[in-house]
């Protein structure tokens, strides 16, 4: 049974709900830094030895103008000679530096990342905990602490007292996180089925129950699959989900591609919210920037698809987290990057934020994180052409993509063939079937393989592919469903729609959307 309240908070309640955190790593440390574990911590596998490219444990370099106090490298300089050097946690500039873009992001809270206090990564947690602390005060940014129990094996008696002895000392400043009137704290790794997290049912009751009993409002870092109890999630952990006061599935390395976006919110986020909402628990997903080492971002567009997404669920009882502020080791990090491999080692062997030809500035992910939180929030409209430009002032803030239309009605791709006319009858998607999406003031338009513009006829709700030259004619209102479905809608106000008769005619002909006027958009 959940211990959580009748009703979802309310978006004034905290710090929480209604509003934009991000989990912080604040993990890195330096040789000569005076962190007493020594070395390259997190930024090398073996952080005894220098850290070079035959020994790097992340693939995102950080853009290193914001940081006062520098540590050398063993990688080779920047290809103009500027040295490689990399910024430490131990020092308090770069946790106040940190905080200070999450102010001007408008993130409201920072989790703190908390791992085995107990153990050798006690001494610089601790450091960087009172450096958080400092630049909370200093910025107004919140924060809060977030155990992650991975790895843990004396988690049941050693997180309580972890908060008892030391974290409970901050519960009571005015930058602590609260909601609903009561000190945050989470949990992250609960009920995932894996040989690192092996705790029982009851032994992660008990812990939430104390640190309930300790007035504090409990947040669960839980498995994507919690609900189902499948695949990432173990079987058995119905009533350890429904004990938190809040729940936040984690979706790093779930998603590579819009689309997978689009099935997780139908799958996941939408039930997540209706079964957390009747049950009077909170709801606090994730929201994600994209793999860049890997290519997924998409100068931006897959975030915001992301936020676009999620804004869809409204604030009540629901609140965003991102993953992650300061995340170099996975390249799933929203902090300040390097803008091109002129701003990185010569022989670092990952890409920069250009990594798909549009140039970015390197506070672009920031800049993103505060324009989908202002949507989230409703403070700009829902919008799913991002606002945000890569580098403002140069270029188009959006660029074109290439898709395949497939229609819903017969599960066929969309075609222009050579005389303009469009067909949805290909069962796979080749070069006739790609169309180039263009946004445009006022829309969408399509560009077919042929070269030529989609157009919307008034004559008998015509649609044909044979402009040379876009105009209003050939522009297209884009609508996506929740379950990551589009309609597409004419300058004439009616629909395209996909007659599945004969060789699967094209038109646009209905004054209202239906399952004959639905379409998935493809990546190609």
């Amino acid at each position: 049974m959940s211990t959580g309240p009748c009703q979802p908070s309310a978006p004034n309640n905290g710090d929480i709900i209604g509003q934009v955190v991000t989990g912080y790593q604040g993990w890195f440390t330096c040789e000569g830094d005076g962190s007493p574990l020594k070395g390259y911590w997190h930024w090398a596998p073996d952080r005894l030895k220098p850290m070079c490219k035959g020994n790097c444990a992340v693939i995102s370099w950080p853009d290193m103008r914001y940081y006062e106090r520098q540590h050398d490298t063993a990688f080779a300089p920047y290809p103009n000679g500027t040295p490689s050097r990399l910024f430490s946690n131990m020092d308090a500039q770069t946790v106040y530096a940190h905080f200070r873009m999450m102010q001007e992001a408008e993130i409201h809270a920072a989790a703190l990342q908390r791992f085995v206090p107990c153990g050798p990564e006690g001494p610089p947690r601790d450091i960087t905990t009172v450096h958080v602390a400092n630049a909370a005060v200093a910025t107004g940014v919140k924060w809060y602490c977030m155990y992650d129990v991975g790895g843990w094996k004396k988690m049941r008696t050693e997180l309580p007292e972890d908060w008892r002895t030391k974290m409970s000392q901050y519960a009571s400043s005015p930058v602590y996180a609260r909601q609903n009137g009561k000190p945050v704290v989470a949990i992250w790794g609960f009920g995932f089925n894996d040989d690192n997290h092996p705790f029982s049912p009851e032994e992660c009751i008990e812990v939430i129950r104390w640190l309930q009993s300790c007035g504090l409002y409990v947040i669960g870092g839980v498995p994507t699959w919690w609900r189902k109890g499948i695949s990432d999630s173990r079987d058995n952990y119905h009533d350890v989900y429904r004990s938190f006061d809040c729940i936040s599935p984690w979706m790093v390395g779930r998603a590579s591609l819009t689309k997978d976006l689009d099935f997780y919110f139908s799958e996941c986020n939408k039930g997540d919210a209706e079964e957390l909402h009747s049950l009077g628990i909170d709801y606090q997903p994730c929201v994600m920037p994209g793999d860049l080492a890997t290519g997924r971002r998409l100068h931006g567009d897959f975030y915001w698809h992301h936020f676009t997404n999620l804004a869809r669920l409204g604030t009540t009882g629901v609140g965003l987290y991102v993953s992650m502020f300061d995340e170099y080791n996975e390249g799933n990090h929203i902090a300040p990057t390097a803008e091109t491999s002129a701003d990185q080692p010569s022989d670092f062997p990952h890409p920069a934020l250009d990594e798909d030809g549009t140039p970015c500035t390197a506070d672009y992910y920031l800049r993103l994180t505060r324009d989908g939180g202002n949507m989230f929030r409703g403070r700009l409209p829902h919008t799913e052409l991002r606002p945000t430009e890569p580098w403002p002032g140069r270029g188009p803030c959006h660029r074109s993509r290439q898709v395949a239309i497939k229609a819903m009605v017969n599960g066929r791709y969309v075609c222009a063939e050579g005389d303009g006319h469009l067909i949805n009858d290909r069962e796979r998607a080749g070069a006739w079937e790609t169309w180039t999406l263009e946004p445009c003031p006022g829309g969408t338009r399509f560009k077919a393989y042929t070269g030529k513009y989609m157009s919307a006829q008034q004559e008998q709700d015509k649609v044909v592919a044979n402009r040379d030259t876009p105009g209003a004619w050939e522009t297209f209102e884009v609508n996506r469903l929740d379950d990551g479905r589009v309609t597409i809608k004419a300058w004439t106000g009616k629909y395209l729609q996909a007659i599945p008769e004969g060789k699967g005619r094209m038109v646009a002909g209905a004054a209202e959307p239906g399952w004959w006027e639905s379409f998935t958009l493809e990546d190609v």
